[in-house]
């Protein structure tokens, strides 16, 4: 690729927002009935492996919810525990909003090597279950919902993930707007 301002532009095209609220059921209900977003699909205890925090490893556990509002998924996250990661940290600062935003790649390694040329710094890592994929999260420097994931996901996710869009399209914005949670 070459190295001109648009080359991070050109890894891939944002299909997500997610954020870290403070009052996790609070912003399902903000999402679900205001913004008539869902319905979401909760996972409780998120399995990743190999996760490594501002280059440290990191036992994070975490739960969330995804859920699409029109063509954009929105994700919300829960931490679950105390070790390192960055949903952590944003917690523990208070800060509200966009916490960071998504984009699917075909190749981690190559978003990782653009990301490094263009000073972006990676803050946190994983690999999916079974070596079946990854993401990375950097940082560019420009304060909240600058965070770039850069995820690599195997058919089967983006499956998953165009059932939700689906299920978001077939909805009618009343029944079960959370799948998942107790």
């Amino acid at each position: 690729m070459s190295d001109t301002p648009a080359t991070l532009a050109k890894l891939g095209t944002i299909m997500q927002i997610s954020y870290v609220p403070e009052d996790y059921d609070a912003a399902l209900d903000y999402w679900t009935q205001k913004m008539g977003a869902g319905p979401f699909f909760h996972t409780e205890g998120v399995q990743v492996e190999n996760v490594k925090y501002r280059g440290e490893p990191s036992d994070i556990q975490f739960s969330m919810a995804i859920g699409y509002w029109g063509d954009v998924q929105v994700e919300l996250i829960r931490p679950d525990n105390d070790a390192p990661s960055m949903f952590k940290d944003w917690r523990a600062k208070g800060l509200q909003g966009v916490q960071h935003l998504c984009i699917i790649v075909d190749d981690l390694a190559e978003a990782r090597q653009i990301t490094e040329d263009k000073g972006g710094e990676v803050i946190q890592e994983v690999s999916l279950p079974g070596g079946v994929g990854g993401a990375f999260y950097a940082d560019y420097g420009g304060g909240p919902g600058t965070i770039i994931e850069y995820l690599q996901i195997p058919q089967a996710g983006l499956d998953g993930f165009a059932a939700m869009r689906q299920a978001h399209l077939d909805w009618d914005g009343v029944t079960n707007p959370v799948i998942g949670k107790e």
